[in-house]
């Protein structure tokens, strides 16, 4: 989190006279973006240091105002997702995987899908025909998808014995990976990954992202979770990979949505989902690589 607002990024021009002197290469005002990030991490690992179940209740807020700020983002595009049963059922696909494990998450998944079809289908009453039904709900379920379920999945992990060491390594091993790429991208990118994207996001700055992720998983794995070192390398070359490609989507769709932030509540940053954008993917690999292998 100390780096979210980091990114793989190549130089760019300097800005023109007048323009803000605390805007990083990245487009943010980087002094408050670190401020926030270092800020949200250090809260973030005393939580889970030392009251690792409350993670539990701060992640499903996140989870909650993430899924507002997209259907909100969305219902501004004309895309009428029926936000009551997707940010109740988002919580329900949350918080249902404490007590009951994977079979709570994917019973209320289930449920809350249906609960929006049922719903989109009759918001405006019997007598009227639905518009765009098919495009709504099938975005709907994608959010539905993208948002609470894949954060499910650290609510998985944290339950494990050493749930609240495993849920911290995954966290670590994002912000290195965001730190390599902003550092490598920065000082060497020339090569753009997906220019059609992502024009700031290059070749050099995802092979950092790679090094700085691999380092941290080594140490983490060997130091934290007291495991085989190569869980190391597979977990953090695992994340670079889905980090980059959770970030990716993000950016498409804030593209095709005409935006450049979900929101505005983080400053610096963006909003919670321009924050969570390459965690989501991450928090899901980080369950099945440690869940198989330890």
């Amino acid at each position: 989190m100390i780096a979210s607002a980091l990114s793989q990024t190549s130089p760019e021009p300097a800005p023109p006279p007048g323009a803000a002197a605390s805007s990083s290469r990245a487009g943010r005002n980087l002094p408050a973006a670190l401020a926030v990030g270092l800020g949200l991490g250090v809260s973030l690992i005393l939580i889970l240091l030392f009251v690792p179940k409350v993670f539990i209740a701060v992640a499903g807020t996140a989870v909650g105002v993430a899924t507002w700020e997209v259907a909100k983002r969305l219902r501004e595009a004309d895309v009428l997702v029926p936000r009551i049963p997707l940010i109740a059922g988002g919580q329900a696909v949350f918080w249902l995987g404490w007590p009951y494990g994977a079979s709570g998450v994917a019973g209320a998944f289930a449920a809350t899908a249906l609960v929006c079809m049922v719903w989109r289908l009759f918001d405006h009453g019997l007598r009227t025909a639905p518009r765009n039904f098919l495009r709504d709900t099938a975005i709907t379920i994608f959010t539905l998808a993208w948002i609470p379920l894949l954060a499910s999945f650290a609510t998985l992990l944290l339950l494990e014995s050493d749930g609240n060491l495993r849920v911290l390594t995954f966290m670590i091993l994002v912000v290195c990976s965001d730190v390599g790429g902003y550092v490598a991208g920065v000082l060497f990118g020339k090569h753009p990954m997906v220019p059609s994207i992502s024009p700031k996001k290059s070749w050099e700055g995802f092979c950092g992202s790679l090094v700085f992720s691999v380092i941290g998983g080594l140490l983490t794995v060997t130091l934290l979770l007291d495991a085989n070192s190569m869980i190391g390398v597979v977990l953090g070359v695992g994340l670079v990979l889905v980090a980059t490609v959770g970030d990716l989507i993000e950016s498409q769709i804030k593209r095709e949505l005409g935006i450049k932030d979900m929101g505005t509540l983080l400053p610096g940053h963006g909003g919670i989902m321009d924050r969570l954008d390459s965690m989501l993917p991450s928090a899901f690999v980080s369950w099945l690589v440690l869940s198989t292998l330890l």
